[in-house]
């Protein structure tokens, strides 16, 4: 039987954040198996995003194993500051 899953303490901030400026957010966190922790809605695309806690943070062997085999975009925050630039900077399917 899978675990709950669990969410960093800066996911909720960076999931408001994101709305507030008017992406639409799914949490994927329960999905496991290395998929990002959020699908992002965004100027008619779609963007994946990582939340980690630190700085210092490091992808699980899960995570970098799919992140690798992934043909879009996937980026990795650590907080909500940096989620908003993020998503501003993305500029989409290219």
């Amino acid at each position: 039987m899978r675990r709950a899953a669990r969410v960093d303490d800066n996911h909720a901030e960076i999931v408001a954040t994101l709305r507030a400026a008017g992406a639409t957010v799914q949490s994927l966190a329960a999905v496991g198996g290395g998929v990002p922790d959020l699908l992002i809605g965004w100027k008619g695309a779609n963007l994946l995003m990582e939340v980690k806690r630190t700085n210092k943070w490091a992808l699980t062997a899960a995570q970098a194993t799919w992140h690798f085999g992934w043909r879009g975009d996937v980026v990795v925050v650590t907080h909500a500051g940096e989620a908003l630039e993020e998503l501003r900077r993305w500029r989409g399917p290219r």
